[in-house]
């Protein structure tokens, strides 16, 4: 029964083949740029590859964004607004007469919830009212990054909202059984495990860029230290700059490039002359951005899972972070990167330090960072969600 998505999977192939209505509620998706966007815009594309119908309902992400069709992709753009200190993307209005009138009149087989803003709030209000069944997602540690914009006063209800939120639906999906213990700990029930790939022949090696490293005016044997990811305050980015002042002081050579945009950029940029802001970047362009620096580092202890320490993996970088979320998950301290405690951010500079006197232990890293991802299957990830769907279709 619900249970189940907390079970060990059977194999994809057991399953009967069954073509699936999916209603798909979000309020980021492609081309906006982070990564539950990027998950749940390869999740789509597999889901129609596989020949099911997904309707997509998300807050519009332009003025000429409109209700559309294409082939088994039903496009619903709502509308929306801003989100507080995250004003690159928006939250969509609650629209739950709108979705009860159109789920009433073609009821999908299965609601996922990706986000729990009001359109998501609104959505599984009208799916429990049609008795639907109803998928949710576990992206994003709202209640810590409340602590960063001095309203840590709001974690508690934060997470209490999120705990009713989802245990309403019929089983929550989380990428790591890290955070499902912590999730079952704070009183969350019927939590299954889904986990992130990467695509590892994009983001290889092979994409580093001599006349990139050249624009940064790092020289062949200078060493380059990247973030990716939002300039804002809950990514702990303080830490990568002290780490990277560190590091100086033995590799005087030393840059930081800082990939991304957000709240930050601004007052980064005045305080941190010397610091590489290349601004957002997607595709190729970013993979060449990983491929093209030596180190990695990952202050973040925000994440449910990290997307991008798994790219910096595949990309053949040496990598430091928090042990947990993808880097506990994947890396083996010592031999495919450095991990830190996560109380302890004098360890994660120690270790950044530990590289810059140690180059030929830090290029053994990369190689085996990238030996540690390389036989990750998106496809597999999506046979599995693929699952998740089929078994709660059947328990209607």
């Amino acid at each position: 029964m619900i249970a189940s998505l907390a079970q060990p999977l059977a194999l994809p192939s057991a399953v009967p083949t069954r073509r699936l209505r999916i209603s798909v509620v979000t309020e980021t998706y492609p081309p906006e740029v982070n990564g539950v966007a990027m998950t749940i815009g390869r999740m789509v594309d597999a889901l129609l590859e596989r020949g099911h119908a997904v309707q997509l309902i998300r807050p519009r992400q332009h003025r000429d964004d409109h209700p559309r069709s294409e082939q088994r992709l039903d496009i619903l753009p709502l509308p929306g607004f801003p989100i507080p200190f995250y004003r690159e993307l928006r939250m969509g209005f609650p629209a739950g007469r709108l979705l009860t009138e159109r789920w009433r009149e073609t009821p999908p087989d299965v609601v996922h919830l990706v986000t729990e803003g009001p359109l998501g709030r609104s959505a599984l209000d009208a799916a429990r009212r049609l008795g639907l069944r109803v998928i949710s997602d576990f992206h994003t540690n709202f209640h810590s990054y409340s602590r960063h914009y001095g309203a840590g006063l709001l974690a508690r209800p934060i997470i209490a909202y999120l705990r009713r939120f989802h245990n309403q639906t019929h089983g929550t999906l989380v990428p790591t059984e890290e955070l499902a213990t912590e999730l079952r700990a704070l009183g969350f029930v019927n939590l299954g495990v889904l986990a992130r790939s990467v695509d590892t022949r994009l983001f290889s090696p092979d994409h580093r860029d001599p006349a990139l490293r050249r624009s940064w005016s790092a020289g062949p044997e200078d060493p380059v230290m990247l973030c990716v990811g939002r300039i804002a305050a809950e990514k702990n980015l303080q830490l990568a700059l002290t780490a990277y002042q560190a590091f100086r002081e033995i590799r005087p050579t030393a840059r930081l490039v800082l990939v991304g945009d957000g709240p930050l950029t601004a007052r980064l940029q005045t305080r941190y002359p010397d610091v590489i802001f290349p601004g957002m970047r997607i595709g190729a362009d970013l993979a060449a951005h990983y491929a093209s620096a030596d180190l990695f580092l990952f202050p973040s202890l925000t994440e449910t899972f990290g997307n991008v320490t798994l790219e910096a993996m595949s990309s053949g970088l040496a990598v430091v972070a928090f042990d947990y979320a993808a880097a506990h998950r994947h890396i083996i301290h010592g031999h495919s990167g450095l991990l830190a405690p996560c109380d302890e951010p004098d360890t994660f500079i120690s270790a950044v330090r530990q590289l810059a006197g140690d180059p030929a232990f830090a290029s053994r890293l990369g190689p085996a960072a990238r030996q540690a991802v390389a036989g990750f299957d998106w496809e597999q990830i999506h046979q599995h969600l693929e699952q998740r769907f089929l078994e709660s279709a059947r328990e209607e």
